[in-house]
């Protein structure tokens, strides 16, 4: 922002028009905080966010065309900047962890009240790291474990998780993400967000890409 005068100017993306328009109307109403822009998905967010250039954007995770991780990783890369608060209604704890991969700087329940949304947007503006009471704990757990394991310096790919690993040998295998997410016994989400961040990890543009490089380095020939 220019000044500290200045609103802090957002946009709202969510493809439910009800949770979209209820937080455009909160957020106009608070001082200081201006609602300039809002989008039902994270394509239209793109789009959205270049033409009005926000200070901050509060986006929800799970939507169609494209999902709000990748829309934040996207936006975050085009300007390291720009804050994004994420509105989900899970507390999985992958999805926590991709949000912050792909540039989050806050994660908001979509059950928060009006005072902690409020909190939220400002702390995030201000560039603070914002989550959740029921969050805080767990992405406090995800720093405190981020020192790599050592691993063998002729090891493919040693910027990948163990679980993104597990994943990667499935994709590797041409295994879908619903025979991946039976087979470790997670969700499918889970594996999607794994998928998500082991692409930007590689710098994949896909999974055939993906593949390509797995399989390059061994993975999936068992």
């Amino acid at each position: 922002m220019s000044s500290t005068t200045a609103p802090i100017r957002v946009v709202v993306v969510d493809d439910h028009q009800i949770v979209r328009d209820g937080l455009t109307s909160l957020l106009g109403a608070l001082d200081g905080i201006e609602v300039v822009g809002s989008a039902a998905d994270g394509r239209e967010a793109l789009h959205v966010v270049e033409e009005t250039a926000p200070d901050l954007v509060v986006m929800d995770i799970q939507m169609p065309q494209l999902d709000g991780i990748e829309a934040t990783r996207f936006l975050t890369g085009r300007d390291p900047a720009l804050r994004v608060v994420m509105l989900t209604m899970n507390e999985d704890d992958d999805t926590v962890l991709s949000a912050i991969r792909a540039g989050a700087c806050g994660y908001l329940l979509k059950g928060a009240g009006a005072e902690e949304v409020q909190h939220a947007i400002r702390s995030a503006a201000a560039g603070g790291m914002v989550f959740g009471a029921g969050l805080a704990a767990k992405v406090a757990g995800f720093f405190a474990g981020a020192t790599p394991v050592a691993r063998s310096a002729d090891e493919p790919f040693p910027e990948l998780t163990d679980r993104e690993r597990d994943v990667l040998q499935r994709i590797a295998a041409g295994r879908t993400n619903d025979e991946i997410a039976a087979a470790l016994h997670v969700s499918n989400k889970t594996v999607r967000n794994a998928v998500s961040a082991i692409y930007a990890k590689l710098h994949a543009t896909g999974r055939a890409d993906a593949i390509v490089k797995a399989r390059e380095a061994g993975y999936g020939r068992d």
